[in-house]
């Protein structure tokens, strides 16, 4: 780790030749596979990318690569599979009634013996049943910040279930129509493999893996018998029959031992959650499910829960796949009380069991650089940022960090450039807690955009974020200057096989929490045209996004009276952030077609929409170890070369909907 005498110097790393991956040197070029371009591999010897419309350029100036700061792919989810429920009440999913939509007995395309969840779902052209299960999560989350924001109840209150934004979520989607799979399925769910984590009961509800927020069995009712649409795919089953169930401790008969599982049936147990049977159980809904699925030889999904302080609701849920029930029987439980037991075994040729005996197994993030493999630097930040930022290597034969940049966490400017520091600034003092006499939320359309949760998160993605400035009165800790406290999160910057260099956190970071600024120089973007071999620019084209120009969807909220915001339409952008030889972590984060986080334009010092601060948020709860990633913004066939022709590059982000090509 580097000392404190340069904490606030930029990190000079030199220039050095280029080396190929069969070791032969390359024209001298800055940060190249072994010096840290972005994906070097990939783009070596060949035209880089530009993030919008693109220019032939006839003279000898080349062509600059730009980073578009496109604001699609962080909107929020307005379709989704359309369910038959009618009501916005909290609603047990386990009587079946009401519901539309064919039962799938492998999951709709899913394997049922193999643990795959299927790649297409049938009800969802164009997309594939991973992306539907993540835009559904999505949704959950913002509904759930949005409940947050408005003062919703505590998550752990089971007596006071109508005041929880949680259930509160679940509710909205349930009236909206937006579940993912309402309908009852035995077997996989396209999408939702084995392996896959949820942060809350209430997410995998909302996706219908396990359509209740409390009971451990989950079931087709007797009313899934009785339907038209059922009776030829059911014929000769008796109901009602188990779907899935939640092992998380909750009774004190459980046990797990992995691959073998007593299950304790439900019932008799006391709610106040010390686990203790307080009566009898009886053989009944859920009970009854399980034995009619031993006696029908039918799978039940299995998910397990472990304590998790990254989770809200103190656990993280990860499904284990199918398991089948080979007998049951009663017994007096610990406390005196008749109890169901249900012996079940996991079906083999299923992925690698994810957890055991509910304890959590899987890749660990380190939590000291001695653990780290690898590392060819403790720290490229140079002391700069709150936490360090190691660099590991464990690829190329000669691992080296990346070079050729200087590490600097705030954005520069450039010397022909003043910026403005024109806004007037809140009369808050300390915190900014009443958006009615908040001068910021009031342009945030009379509303913070950040929550206090988690040490602050955005409730949704927005045309533009007002922040507090320099000129208002509260503290720097104010919920309203979330994007400008510096890192949250402990990230590392690594290499892969066929990207070059990515980042990934060593921590669970929720949805809409900061990642970090997208930092460089601030430039005209006439003043970059004729610097080649330049990777690293990030055009600040917010206006466009807000104008709808390529078809780009636009966000919630009022920009009318921002400084610039109706500049003749301007197509090209005239600002751009140049991080080729100055930047931060943010240089190092790759693209995908199914990312991870979005884009945000910010507003604190000024209001001038082209000059907006860049910063990146998590869209999805992103698990420790998974690569940070974002949409680059490419237009396919959008790249002309010099000769006039249209270069294709693919892309290897390796996504489910991935569209094979960067542009």
């Amino acid at each position: 780790m580097v000392g404190d005498a340069i904490e606030r110097a930029p990190v000079a790393l030199p220039m050095v030749p280029a080396v190929s991956p069969g070791g032969e040197e390359i024209a001298s070029v800055e940060a190249t596979a072994s010096g840290g371009r972005r994906c070097s591999l990939r783009w070596m010897g060949k035209e880089r990318p530009y993030y919008g419309r693109r220019k032939v350029e006839t003279g000898t100036k080349k062509q600059v690569v730009r980073k578009r700061a496109k604001l699609d792919f962080g909107k929020q989810v307005s379709e989704a599979p359309s369910a038959s429920f009618q009501s916005g009440e909290l609603v047990d999913l386990n009587t079946g009634g009401g519901l539309e939509g064919e039962a799938v007995l492998n999951g709709g395309g899913g394997n049922a013996v193999n643990g795959e969840g299927g790649d297409w779902d049938q009800t969802g052209p164009g997309k594939s049943a991973q992306a539907r299960v993540k835009e559904t999560l999505r949704a959950f989350n913002s509904h759930y910040l949005h409940f947050v924001q408005r003062g919703g109840g505590c998550e752990e209150d089971v007596k006071r279930a109508s005041k929880r934004p949680d259930l509160k979520a679940i509710s909205k989607m349930i009236k909206m129509g937006t579940v993912l799979y309402p309908e009852k399925r035995i077997g996989h769910l396209p999408g939702i493999d084995v392996g896959h984590q949820f942060y809350s009961r209430a997410e995998m509800v909302v996706v219908g893996l396990h359509s209740h927020w409390l009971n451990g069995i989950d079931y087709m009712g007797q009313s899934y018998a009785k339907l038209v649409i059922y009776k030829e795919q059911y014929k000769g089953y008796k109901f009602p029959l188990a779907v899935c169930i939640v092992l998380s401790g909750m009774y004190e008969d459980d046990l797990d031992n992995s691959e073998n599982i007593v299950y304790t049936g439900q019932g008799g147990h006391d709610l106040l959650g010390n686990k203790h049977q307080i009566r009898d159980q009886k053989m009944e809904r859920g009970n009854l499910a399980l034995k009619n699925s031993m006696e029908n030889g039918l799978p039940v999904r299995v998910v397990r829960g472990h304590e998790s302080a990254s989770s809200y609701c103190g656990k993280i849920y990860t499904y284990d796949g199918l398991y089948k029930v080979g007998r049951y029987w009663a017994e007096k439980g610990i406390s005196g009380f008749t109890v169901f037991k249900y012996q079940l075994k996991r079906l083999e040729a299923q992925p690698r069991l994810m957890t055991g005996q509910v304890r959590f197994t899987h890749a660990q993030a380190p939590t000291s650089f001695s653990e780290l493999q690898g590392l060819v630097c403790p720290d490229i930040s140079g002391g700069q940022e709150k936490f360090p930022i190691p660099v590991t290597n464990m690829v190329d034969d000669l691992p080296v960090a990346p070079i050729g940049f200087t590490y600097q966490k705030s954005l520069q400017v450039a010397d022909n450039l003043k910026i403005p520091m024109n806004t007037v600034g809140c009369k808050c003092k300390g915190y900014c807690i009443d958006p009615r006499t908040c001068a910021c939320a009031r342009l945030n359309g009379s509303d913070f955009p950040y929550v206090h949760k988690d040490g602050g998160r955005l409730v949704e993605a927005k045309a533009v974020v007002f922040e507090c400035g320099p000129n208002c009165g509260c503290g720097v800790d104010c919920v309203n200057r979330t994007s400008q406290q510096g890192l949250k999160y402990r990230l590392e910057v690594f290499r892969t096989p066929n990207k070059g260099w990515a980042v990934r956190s060593w921590d669970t970071i929720p949805s809409g929490a900061p990642i970090c600024e997208y930092t460089g120089i601030l430039r005209k973007t006439d003043d970059v045209e004729n610097v080649s071999e330049n990777n690293y620019i990030f055009d600040i084209d917010c206006l466009q996004t807000m104008q709808g120009l390529d078809g780009r969807a636009r966000r919630p909220g009022d920009i009318s009276f921002l400084t610039n915001f109706d500049d003749k339409k301007s197509e090209v952008p005239e600002y751009c952030i140049d991080a080729g030889s100055i930047g931060n972590v943010a240089r190092f984060i790759n693209h995908s077609c199914q990312p991870n986080l979005f884009v945000q334009c910010i507003l604190s010092l000024h209001h001038d929409i082209k000059m907006a601060k860049i910063m990146l948020f998590a869209a999805d709860t992103i698990s420790p170890l998974q690569e940070l990633t974002y949409d680059y913004g490419y237009a396919l066939d959008s790249v002309v070369g010099s000769d006039g022709k249209i270069i294709k590059m693919p892309c290897y982000c390796g996504a489910a909907d991935c569209r094979k090509r960067l542009y």
